[in-house]
């Protein structure tokens, strides 16, 4: 994600034309950045510290498969039938033989996870992103995306609709501390590498979602070279491409 937001990182002090909102987004950032510092992060420490790594890794499946039905939902709403099914398939497995999901059969069975949701649908539909935007603690977003979040925690997370209000809350909390826990030695990644965290994390963000919605083949962008494309031109050419041979 850091090498291909790196890709579309643009000229240094030129404004980001995906970024008109980065004033707003810059403060909100530093607000997010401060609460997680304080609160969040170590919270998520304490977690990592005192759960076993397998209980860590059952609650993380658990709240996974919960996932799973968006991912069907949205795989269906795109026309992917095949992995709809495959999807569903998966909830089957992983709620039954999986223990309400904590161990991940469905897997080791051979049935691949997917990564969809319903951004990403109406991105598969032709609606465009719209501006980057960074929503108060639940962080990197767009104006498409913002919405969308809503659609999916009404089908994926069954906890929130849990007339008990107790449980529903210590079951939403469970889980954004668990994410954040996940998340904290990819962070030691971006701390070392980035000179400007809001630019390497926007750009990560935007770059990674282009390329779940266009299922890893995103189109290049205009004026944009297919560095692929080219080397495999190069490839077809006598001598691997080698110009030196030539007359």
């Amino acid at each position: 994600m850091l090498l291909l937001g790196g890709c579309a990182t643009t000229t240094q002090g030129a404004p980001d034309e995906r970024d008109p909102l980065e004033p707003y987004n810059r403060a909100m950032f530093r607000f997010n950045d401060a609460v997680d510092r304080a609160v969040v992060k170590p919270v998520a420490k304490g977690y990592k510290a005192v759960t076993p790594e397998f209980v860590d890794e059952g609650i993380t499946n658990f709240f996974a498969n919960l996932e799973d039905l968006t991912v069907a939902a949205n795989s269906l709403l795109q026309g992917k039938f095949h992995n709809a099914l495959s999807d569903a398939s998966r909830v089957v497995v992983n709620s039954t033989v999986g223990v309400l999901g904590f161990f991940d059969v469905a897997s080791a069975l051979g049935a691949k996870k997917h990564d969809e949701d319903f951004g990403q649908t109406l991105g598969y539909w032709g609606v465009p992103p719209g501006p980057y935007l960074v929503l108060p603690l639940l962080g990197p977003s767009t104006v498409r995306d913002a919405p969308a979040l809503a659609v999916d925690l009404y089908t994926t997370d069954v906890v929130f609709l849990h007339e008990d209000e107790t449980v529903r809350n210590v079951g939403l909390t469970l889980e954004f501390v668990d994410t954040r826990a996940d998340l904290l030695s990819k962070e030691e990644i971006v701390e070392d590498i980035a000179f400007d965290r809001y630019d390497s994390i926007r750009n990560a963000y935007l770059e990674h979602r282009r390329f779940l919605v266009h299922d890893g083949e995103p189109p290049p962008r205009e004026g944009e070279v297919d560095l692929i494309e080219e080397l495999e031109q190069m490839e077809s050419l006598p001598d691997g491409g080698d110009s030196s041979s030539s007359p």
